[in-house]
């Protein structure tokens, strides 16, 4: 009697692949960087040129390689990978990442604001007046309005030059539950097409007026991805699909299986390291996201710098915790060069680092023509199909 419920055999080259996005880490302008204002953007140089650190294990994996076009004897694969996408956003990143080519960028309310319907609806709903509506930086706006928010109870709601709706609020004034909530409520009104946004950010903060800080309880409520993406068929076909840090969110709990919410870049890389400890067949995917909100959009080149040497300095603990048929890849959706001009990410190509206890000749990949490449690869090991990319994996050897 045949069985239909039987299960898909699971084959694959690796049994594990980790997958980690150092959130911002652009290595270049991109061949289109004019079309974004982003001639002359390269966040690793620039970084790299303006802090004392050596990087002594990333230049390992090629760091300087793909930064100054050389090619010194590396432990692993090294190469870049082009953006095809358009836009320079997170959420546009790891879409094109994980196969979603973005054609049509998301919309912005950067020059104007959101539209005065949009915020009376919103107050109507979660019951608080709203102040600010602007393009402002997340640090400065709860700076400015901290103290008003505190005394009327009134959310303070910005964007910035990416497609989102962010919220900030007091944790002692909007308690977590109903933040949330209240970011709930935008995201469903902004399903409607003229006020659609890729992502809404609740931003809570604690602290007094002239010392806030902002926690780490952000979340990050996105848009559907418009169709199905690796994480997808990976889920679809059993294999384990595991979220560390914020891509849960990116991808609204889309492919996931099991979720890991983090704080910072160090507790993304102590999480990951406990995962590495555990036993699964899939995909491990960690975004570590302080690069990008510390310390790009703040332009803050000493902060990016000490934040890359923390990765850095982790890199052998997560070495060690490598098995025989484990794959690592480290690269990056955007970027966000901190002695660029503005507050914008920076559109750039993003190294790709790839290694694996077998590798027996390494050096350096062709140049990757989109990030849906890496995806590509990560679909191509697990026998499961991606909607676009070309994979890389019989280039490992």
């Amino acid at each position: 009697m045949f069985n239909f419920f039987k299960k898909k055999k699971m084959t694959y080259d690796y049994k594990r692949i980790f997958l980690i996005i150092l959130d911002s880490v652009g290595t270049g302008e991109a061949k289109d960087a004019a079309n974004f204002g982003d001639v002359g953007a390269h966040t690793l140089k620039h970084v790299i040129d303006n802090t004392e650190h050596q990087y002594k294990n990333l230049a390992k994996f090629g760091l300087f390689n793909v930064v100054n076009n050389t090619n010194f004897p590396t432990m692993g694969y090294f190469t870049k990978a082009c953006p095809i996408s358009n836009g320079k956003d997170t959420l546009t990143g790891h879409l094109e990442l994980m196969g979603l080519i973005t054609k049509v960028p998301f919309r912005t309310f950067t020059a104007t604001g959101f539209p005065e319907e949009l915020i009376k609806k919103l107050e109507e709903e979660t019951g608080r007046k709203i102040i600010g509506n602007c393009n402002a930086s997340g640090t400065e706006i709860i700076e400015r309005l901290g103290k008003e928010h505190m005394d009327t109870g009134s959310i303070i709601v910005y964007t910035s030059a990416d497609s989102v709706l962010q919220v900030a609020a007091h944790e002692n004034v909007v308690p977590l539950d109903e933040l949330y909530n209240i970011c709930e409520i935008a995201r469903k009104l902004t399903l409607k097409d003229e006020w659609k946004v890729g992502r809404i950010i609740a931003r809570p903060f604690i602290g007094e007026p002239g010392n806030f800080t902002r926690t780490g309880n952000r979340r990050d409520y996105a848009l559907d991805p418009a169709g199905k993406t690796v994480l997808d068929n990976l889920k679809e076909s059993n294999y384990n699909v595991i979220s560390v840090g914020k891509i849960n969110d990116i991808f609204n709990g889309k492919g996931i299986t099991n979720n890991n919410h983090t704080n910072d870049n160090t507790d993304g890389i102590r999480t990951l390291i406990k995962k590495m400890h555990e036993e699964f067949t899939g995909l491990c995917f960690v975004n570590l996201n302080d690069f990008d909100s510390k310390y790009g959009h703040r332009r803050n080149v000493k902060g990016y710098g000490d934040a890359l040497r923390e990765f850095d300095e982790a890199i052998p603990h997560i070495l060690a915790k490598l098995n025989e048929d484990d794959l690592l890849i480290i690269t990056a959706d955007h970027g966000n060069d901190p002695t660029f001009k503005g507050t914008d990410h920076t559109r750039e190509n993003v190294p790709v680092f790839v290694y694996s206890n077998r590798i027996k000749k390494p050096g350096k990949l062709d140049e990757l023509s989109t990030f849906a490449d890496i995806g590509a690869t990560i679909a191509d090991n697990f026998n499961v199909d991606s909607p676009y990319g070309e994979s890389f994996l019989d280039k490992l050897k």
